[in-house]
């Protein structure tokens, strides 16, 4: 499968685009940003996108959602538990101090064991709220890769002290959900590194007692 990461915006958030190789279907995850530069991506390799996914409503993450979804009319896929997060695309773009983008309507809702697909891969929805109530990350068998949004990074996890931020159920989340998966899965969090569940197990300082 096709697969390219782009950091994205003022905070680099990590945009992940999957391509399927003979279907030529394509699923965007995050463009929160640089939408031309995601654009570019999906021409040169001759990429439709399908769908294009938030793992939650944080300005850096669904900034650039509408204006992607207009350029390929491709659905939008959120969990429904982060639209009243998503209507503070002001009040996020204060805390920046950025223009407030475009607000992308939700067309589907992503819930817990939802899938989609591009081509003949199948994307999971895993519902793991912590970092915000609607958080979401995609669990795709075929590659042991997961998308884990702000839910896990390499070494740490989501903040919580944001609107809807909740400390105990984001490791809830984390536990119950993502270190049920194999240890090699590769994990691809939101901003920075990718790393493995087994690391994450190993040396994450924020997880030493799950």
């Amino acid at each position: 499968m096709i697969h390219e990461i782009l950091p994205v915006g003022m905070l680099r958030c990590n945009c992940s685009i999957f391509g399927d190789e003979q279907t030529r279907e394509a699923v965007v995850i995050d463009p929160g940003d640089e939408i031309p530069q995601i654009e570019a991506v999906l021409a040169r390799h001759g990429l439709k996108v399908v769908a294009i996914v938030i793992t939650h409503a944080h300005i850096d993450h669904i900034g650039g959602a509408a204006k992607l979804k207009r350029s390929t009319g491709a659905p939008v896929y959120m969990n429904p538990d982060d639209q009243e997060l998503a209507r503070m695309m002001d009040v996020q773009a204060q805390w920046l101090g950025v223009r407030t983008p475009e607000t992308a309507a939700i067309d589907v809702p992503a819930k817990d064991g939802d899938k989609l697909t591009a081509g003949v891969t199948e994307f999971h929805v895993l519902h793991t709220p912590g970092h915000t109530q609607g958080s979401i990350s995609l669990w795709i068998p075929s590659e042991n890769t997961l998308v884990a949004g702000d839910t896990l990074f390499r070494d740490s996890i989501g903040r919580t002290d944001l609107p809807g931020g909740d400390g105990r159920q984001i490791l809830r989340s984390i536990r119950e959900k993502l270190l049920e998966l194999p240890e090699d899965a590769v994990v691809i969090p939101g901003h920075g590194d990718n790393t493995t569940i087994g690391r994450e197990k190993q040396f994450n300082f924020f997880l030493r007692d799950l």
